[in-house]
């Protein structure tokens, strides 16, 4: 009997890997020295060579490959620190490998799909390391039959959804309307979109999925355990391995849906038809959803600024059913026909992403975003209705800033009926809507970036009495650096440090978080600046009272 190379890695690798962690560092040599290439190229199966997946600062492609999926031009600057090395993963066994030499060598990997992390945690570190790039891996096999499809963690959403519209154009997908979004880290960290009051979070529509665990092995949801499971589903995939692909499942969508955009402005009623829209948005037929973003733009007198606000709105149905809801249940707004446009549903993924009319739908395999700015995020969550007097204050404050817009996302339907523990996303019931600031700038420096970075910070300071308390919550997926860093220094300190932000994000399922990460990594070899910490102590309940 022939016995593959693959298996034979496969049987030993774990008591490989045992040997490794009972020997001192100082067996190994330097990150630096170059011996870590040497590993990974020993580690390469014969019949996926990894040596064309890796790129050092000698190759001459080393920095476009860097850049093309860098997405915040704040962190592609001269003084960004740079990975000593990246690998873009060409087959799961190039990731394996990854894994096993980055352990073998003590060098932290960062581990990148689409590039949108808004604080560039995927692709920089302050101590040496390497970047994993799933971008190659980016196969998409859809199964109309049984409505799922497996996408590999390199696709972009684009990409899903123009291979879902090519087997159906009764199918879609309810993940972000950013069709350069990458798969890997808009999954794993929850995701959404608007069919969210529909059918829920896009994690919340994952039903299998294979990752690279510390051990190096490549494991299913039977085999990886209903545990990690979930935590991949929201809980940021980077802090428990390296999710090579997701199995999602397809929703229903009609052949022909109906998409609007209506802007009005202080002069145009703005601030009672945001009054009505806070009362509507979230408890409106399923079918609809209305985001509404906020502006600083300029009014009808010289010097004048006024708040602009844009209600952009998604329906799964034909116009005239919407325009009767609108009328019915939203009339401030003045909906009339001819502000409807009905198309299919993968056209819609243009319209809300601002392409040109016309646009044919292969715009969407484009893994080049429309434009890039330097940006800041934050988010928070909304449990009351804001009163109208004080929307007034806050457009007063907008004003002074000019920066950042404000984004509200509507909650309600499927979102209100998962329960908060079902996947590691715990804002549901009780959340009106998810708001984001952003602040996009063109300007060079760290002096413009300072100025618009606490521009974002005090709009968000002046909500505080307006959104979730206790805590603050907050959106993994909008990465905020702000809401505390982890050093992991130590296990008790990264479990300290973590906690911090790590509540914000998600609440109650925190703790079970840590617990699913101590038992999947326990030496915290998947870490990244808000990664899930390990429990310092052998009795977690005791690290959680210490740490209360």
């Amino acid at each position: 009997m022939t016995i593959s190379r693959s298996l034979i890695v496969s049987l030993l690798l774990p008591i490989f890997l045992l040997f490794i962690s009972c020997t001192t560092t100082s067996t190994f040599s330097s990150p630096n020295d170059g011996n870590i290439v040497e590993c990974l190229l020993n580690y390469s199966e014969p019949s996926h060579p990894i040596s064309n997946a890796i790129f050092t600062p000698n190759n001459v492609s080393f920095s476009s490959v860097l850049e093309t999926y860098i997405r915040n031009l704040r962190f592609n600057m001269s003084s960004t620190p740079k990975p000593l090395f990246i690998v873009t993963a060409l087959h799961a066994s190039h990731v394996q490998a990854s894994v096993v030499c980055a352990r073998i060598h003590g060098l932290q990997m960062k581990i990148r799909s689409g590039g949108h992390d808004y604080e560039g945690t995927s692709y920089i570190s302050d101590v040496p390391f390497f970047v994993l790039d799933m971008f190659n891996l980016r196969k998409i096999d859809v199964d109309i039959e049984s409505e799922t499809a497996w996408v590999q963690s390199g696709a972009t959403l684009g990409e899903v959804y123009y291979r879902i519209s090519e087997k159906s154009n009764v199918h879609g997908f309810p993940a972000g309307v950013c069709p350069t979004v990458g798969v890997g880290g808009h999954l794993s960290g929850g995701g959404y979109g608007n069919m969210m009051r529909k059918y829920g979070l896009t994690a919340d529509n994952i039903v299998d999925a294979e990752i690279v665990d510390v051990d190096g092995r490549l494991l299913d949801r039977k085999s990886m355990g209903e545990d990690l499971f979930w935590a991949i589903r929201g809980g940021g995939g980077a802090s428990f391995g390296v999710v090579i692909s997701y199995k999602i499942k397809l929703v229903r969508v009609p052949k022909s849906v109906t998409v609007f955009r209506v802007d009005r402005n202080l002069e145009q009623n703005a601030t009672d038809i945001v009054n009505k829209w806070q009362r509507i948005a979230y408890n409106i037929d399923d079918n609809l959803f209305i985001r509404l973003t906020l502006n600083v733009s300029n009014g009808t007198g010289s010097n004048i600024k006024t708040i602009g606000a844009t209600f952009r709105a998604l329906f799964l149905g034909d116009s005239s059913k919407l325009v009767s809801l609108m009328n019915e249940t939203f009339p401030e707004l003045g909906l009339i026909p001819s502000d409807c446009i009905e198309m299919s549903w993968v056209e819609s993924v243009l319209f809300w992403t601002d392409f040109p009319d016309g646009t044919p739908t292969t715009a969407l395999l484009s893994r080049t975003p429309q434009s890039l700015t330097y940006l800041k995020r934050k988010s928070d969550y909304v449990k009351k209705i804001i009163p109208r007097d004080e929307l007034e204050k806050i457009w007063q404050k907008m004003i002074e800033l000019q920066f950042p817009a404000i984004t509200f996302n509507p909650y309600g339907g499927k979102m209100a009926e998962i329960p908060s523990t079902e996947i590691p996303f715990p804002h549901r019931a009780g959340n009106l809507w998810k708001i984001q600031y952003a602040t996009n700038w063109n300007e060079d420096g760290t002096e413009a970036e300072n100025r618009y970075i606490n521009l974002t910070r005090q709009l968000y300071n002046f909500m505080t009495p307006y959104v979730s308390k206790n805590p603050r919550e907050s959106f993994l997926n909008y990465r905020d650096l702000d809401l505390g860093i982890n050093h992991n220094e130590g296990k008790n300190k990264s479990y300290q440090e973590g906690r911090v932000y790590g509540i914000k994000y998600f609440k109650e399922n925190f703790d079970r978080l840590v617990d699913v990460k101590t038992k999947a990594d326990p030496e915290n070899f998947f870490r990244n600046e808000q990664s899930i910490p390990v429990f310092p102590y052998p009795n977690k309940q005791q690290g959680f009272l210490d740490s209360m």
